[in-house]
């Protein structure tokens, strides 16, 4: 029975602990907008919304990241350096 005098104070703090989470996450604005990134996910960036120098840095950029994810660690340039006749060249 002497427990409810240290449960009740207890419960009551996390009960004040949790109003005032509710509180700030309205205030900071969580709760705004709860359906804008579900319906976000659908919908992609489509190449034709693009001016034409955008589509040519895009497309720079995906060959850059394609070439860098072929290259293992270490390698790319040092095939050249170590004077391999037979490594493929780019």
């Amino acid at each position: 029975m002497s427990i409810l005098y240290l449960l009740i104070p207890l419960s009551l703090l996390l009960l004040s602990f949790a109003v005032w989470a509710f509180f700030w996450a309205v205030k900071s604005g969580q709760f705004d907008d709860l359906e804008g990134p579900a319906h976000r996910i659908l919908f992609d960036e489509d190449d034709n919304d693009l001016t034409p120098e955008q589509r040519r840095r895009k497309r720079a950029r995906r060959r850059e990241r394609q070439g860098h994810e072929e290259d293992g660690p270490g390698e790319g340039r040092d095939r050249e350096d170590a004077g391999d006749q037979n490594a493929p060249r780019r």
